[in-house]
């Protein structure tokens, strides 16, 4: 048996693999599942329903109005005597549509579920990643591998690409599983929405980034866990760039009222990434009054490209870290 298909085995019968997949399917299936029990489709008696709350809500409003006029000219000075200030309510304060129930809209929504599904499976991704090479560091397997497998590059590499290739494999089933019913909640118990040959390019090439984002994620956990011999190398690395980058470092930034302190936000980043950018403002400068009276502040726009370009230079710099140590440290 080759070596690929050797670790391509391992990968898929490691408990700790089908625990994760197990659970995130779970997780994925409750949202699923209240986004569909929650989602009505808006018939025609459905949206009467919703003019006939709205008309209601209206005629209560003004007798409310008319009421609080009535007192206003029994006694003006209560109301300070400007009786004509009083809040007179207009149809247009009580449209139909906002008495309307949830209704999923397909076109305008499934891009925010594709988001949704991105997130839990890179975090599952950086699991599985630094499990799968850091438990054979931590029960000798890597250095039994390498009494017939010597090859160090090799085998990392091999390993790294069974990883890759399961979790693309993964995302790509689980995308077009997630697309599917959602479309299908959209159709029977909501609305699809407009759904032009630009909208579903749109939805591949938001697929496309988060296929991406999850083998990133798992390169990074693999990597990790190779650096420091242990699953928990990784783990750790990940809390405290959590903890240090997201919190201590962004308090330290806005305290100091340093631009763009958002800007070494990690969210922010992959905000861009999934969305196609994402505005950083720079609360620190001054309001600018000059268009229209209101406070303008500099915005730095974070570009795909951008993100994209720092997600590669993280991918590269890990894996070649990753196999420097390898190839350079003591196995024993």
């Amino acid at each position: 048996m080759s070596l690929y298909r050797a670790e391509t085995r391992r990968l898929v019968k490691r408990r700790f693999t089908r625990v994760f997949v197990v659970l995130t399917l779970l997780v994925l299936g409750l949202i699923v599942g209240g986004v569909g029990i929650f989602s009505t489709k808006l018939t025609p008696a459905v949206t009467a329903r919703a003019q006939t709350q709205a008309t209601a809500e209206y005629q209560s409003a003004l007798e409310y109005a008319a009421e609080e006029k009535r007192l206003c000219a029994v006694d003006s000075a209560a109301y300070g005597g400007d009786c004509d200030s009083i809040y007179q309510p207009t149809p247009g304060d009580y449209e139909a549509q906002w008495y309307l129930p949830f209704s999923f809209n397909f076109g305008e929504s499934f891009e925010d579920m594709l988001v949704v599904l991105t997130a839990l499976l890179a975090m599952v991704a950086f699991a599985i990643g630094a499990s799968f090479v850091g438990v054979e560091w931590r029960n000798g397997g890597m250095m039994n591998l390498l009494l017939w497998r010597p090859r160090r590059a090799q085998v990392l590499l091999t390993k790294l690409g069974a990883l890759l290739a399961g979790l693309v494999g993964l995302t790509v089933v689980t995308g077009l599983l997630w697309t599917a019913t959602f479309w299908a909640i959209g159709r029977f118990r909501g609305d699809l929405g407009k759904l032009t040959p630009g909208v579903w390019q749109s939805f591949g090439l938001t697929g496309l980034r988060a296929l991406a984002l999850v083998v990133v994620a798992g390169a990074l956990g693999f990597g990790l866990a190779s650096i420091g011999r242990h699953t928990a190398a990784a783990f750790g690395v990940a809390i405290g760039a959590l903890v240090v980058m997201q919190f201590g470092l962004s308090t330290v930034l806005n305290m100091a009222s340093a631009r763009y302190a958002d800007l070494y936000l990690a969210d922010k980043w992959v905000t861009a990434w999934m969305y196609k950018s994402a505005e950083v403002i720079d609360w620190s400068a001054p309001c600018d009054y000059a268009s229209g009276g209101n406070c303008e502040q500099p915005v730095f726009t974070i570009t795909w490209q951008m993100a994209g370009g720092l997600l590669t230079a993280l991918f590269v710099l890990v894996t070649v870290v990753a196999m420097w140590t390898f190839r350079k440290r003591d196995i024993a």
